[in-house]
């Protein structure tokens, strides 16, 4: 089998509560998705997608598919798209890092071997450990009264884990923390996300502001150091998200015992491929995870769900439903989201196929 076109689309994504504002004075209305269609000689298909929350969210950007594509689709014409770890190394010789733009390329080929071989992609990632992930949903940074009404609708669709975003004013966060922590019920857990959003000292003063209160500090800095020095004061368990960057940064992790859990964005990471080993290892170190991406639709979210079905249960802090943050899509099927948890799809490959209405003619294409 040969891969005989390429092809990379753009559309908009806009989300579907208006303005999403995040850490320290982020707000996006619209995300921009690049989506890659991998073609065969044997008539199968491949798509996988890269969103970003705005632009240069994580050091990554929208354009990035797009110019790596410019480098690496001559090299990966005429290659077998069923060697995702020849695929991976081809596109790491080409361009070191940037693995964000390369994700897509990985999911679309893992999507293509798993059609050739008549099996899910969980199935070849090792079968299915969680049927039905945890999900969480967000509430973005709104006057205080606006955000326990979105926790209460969405608990009202099944969801009991949230995401309080917080970063911006450390003094009003206070204030969201602890009305957000106050809504939640039995069984119920609640995450302050600082996107990174606040200063070292600030940071510390909403921590002990909020000794008393359970629930989990998320990647309160900018950087790993930070956050550890923020840590050695904090009484809760702290997430790191952003600063999860790859296996380096996850081994620093573990011999530091440096977080509680880790946050593990598939595209961040370089795809599904380097993700895969850089979760195992943490589940190997007992340290829980989270499946999930910097945005996207139904493709990404879709492999975000197989990332999820594969990850242990008692390992898995939760993963999120992104395909409907949005108002238009980026594929047509895929990942589902019912009573509050993400079911991968059991037929071949992703199972997921690119929205070609939603994404209307490719932006660039390669062809043997």
């Amino acid at each position: 089998m040969k891969i005989t076109r390429i092809r990379i689309y753009k559309t908009d994504l806009p989300y579907v509560g208006g303005a999403y504002v995040w850490g320290a004075g982020h707000a996006i209305e619209t995300a921009r998705a690049s989506v890659v269609v991998i073609d065969t000689d044997a008539g199968l298909q491949g798509c996988g997608e890269f969103t970003p929350c705005g632009e240069n969210y994580m050091v990554a950007h929208s354009e990035g598919v797009e110019a790596f594509a410019r480098l690496a689709a001559p090299k990966l014409l005429g290659e077998d798209p069923r060697q995702v770890a020849r695929i991976e190394q081809l596109m790491d010789h080409t361009v070191q890092g940037h693995g964000y733009a390369k994700a897509p390329f990985d999911a679309a080929c893992w999507d293509i071997l798993g059609q050739a071989c008549g099996q899910p992609v969980w199935m070849l990632l090792g079968g299915k450990l969680t049927d039905g992930a945890p999900m969480y949903r967000v509430a973005p940074q709104k006057a205080t009264d606006e955000t326990l009404a979105e926790m209460e609708r969405y608990r009202a669709d099944g969801y009991q884990q949230f995401q309080i975003k917080v970063g911006g004013d450390w003094e009003a966060d206070i204030d969201r923390i602890k009305a957000g922590v106050a809504l939640l019920k039995p069984g119920e857990k609640a995450m302050a996300d600082a996107n990174q959003g606040w200063r070292v000292d600030n940071a510390i003063r909403v921590a002990r502001a909020t000794t008393n209160l359970d629930y989990i500090l998320e990647q309160p800095c900018r950087s790993y150091e930070e956050c550890q020095q923020v840590r050695r004061i904090a009484q809760q368990p702290m997430k790191l998200d952003e600063c999860v960057t790859g296996m380096a940064a996850a081994q620093r992790i573990v011999a530091d015992r440096g977080a509680e859990i880790c946050c593990l964005k598939v595209s961040n990471l370089g795809g599904l491929s380097k993700a895969r080993r850089v979760r195992d290892f943490l589940v190997e170190n007992r340290i829980p995870v989270v499946s999930e991406d910097t945005w996207g639709g139904e493709i990404a979210s879709t492999v975000v769900a197989h990332f999820a079905a594969t990850t242990p249960l008692d390992y898995l802090q939760n993963t999120t439903d992104l395909m409907n943050y949005n108002t238009r899509s980026t594929g047509v099927g895929g990942a589902r989201a019912k009573a509050g948890r993400l079911y991968a799809p059991d037929t071949p490959g992703l199972g997921v196929t690119p929205d070609f209405e939603s994404l209307g003619a490719p932006v660039s294409e390669y062809s043997l």
